[in-house]
């Protein structure tokens, strides 16, 4: 593992996506194919965060950004609890609309340069009616969602922010226990499959973790 702080990790991250840009023909212009990057982790380790300080870096190196959340294209409620409100595999698997993100918001930003800013309001389970708004050619999508990586999202680049079991387990209140299986189920099934594995049990302290 190396040893980083905060500012250097928002450069790696910023860094990936410029590089992945540059690999597709795309340069710092605002022009070519979209990029998008899902952050995904715990809660306790602040995806979203990490996924809002991205955004100033990035459109100050010439790169329009979309932020958008997994939380809000959720499945309407009696679907990703129809195993019950403590079932671990229905965490896991039922929880995101993959269908509805890809189709509103991975897939379309590429093929009709738009995108759909939510869906589904996850607190009181009702549509957002949000209207469909424009990207600009070259556009990164900055998605950040828990237990996402690995579940079909039409992504580019998925960054993860890493907890030890025993770090997930200390954050885990004990009304939320049994979703440690979740978390222990989706460590096996997506290693190796991100781009960049961040260690975030110190926030003040990440590491990127090398193969």
């Amino acid at each position: 593992m190396e040893p980083i702080s905060a500012a250097l990790l928002v450069e790696r991250v910023v860094g990936l996506v410029l590089d992945h840009a540059a690999g597709r023909g795309g340069g710092p212009a605002t022009s070519g194919a979209p990029v998008r990057l899902l952050v995904d982790g715990h809660a306790s380790a602040d995806p979203a965060g990490l996924a809002d300080t991205l955004v100033a870096p990035l459109e100050a190196a010439g790169r329009p950004v979309v932020r958008v959340s997994v939380r809000d294209f959720l499945r309407p409620r009696s679907l990703r609890l129809e195993r019950g409100r403590e079932d671990p595999d229905g965490l896991l698997d039922d929880r995101i609309d993959v269908g509805a993100l890809n189709r509103e918001v991975l897939t379309r930003v590429a093929d009709r340069r738009e995108y759909l800013p939510s869906l589904r309001d996850p607190d009181t389970d009702r549509a957002t009616r949000a209207a469909y708004a424009d990207a600009a050619p070259g556009t990164v999508v900055v998605l950040d969602g828990e237990l996402a990586a690995g579940r079909g999202l039409d992504v580019d680049l998925t960054v993860h922010l890493a907890l030890k079991p025993a770090t997930l387990r200390r954050r885990t209140p004990p009304e939320e226990a049994w979703a440690l299986a979740a978390w222990d189920r989706y460590a096996q099934e997506i290693d190796g499959l991100p781009d960049l594995v961040v260690r975030f049990d110190h926030p003040d302290h990440p590491a990127l973790v090398h193969p």
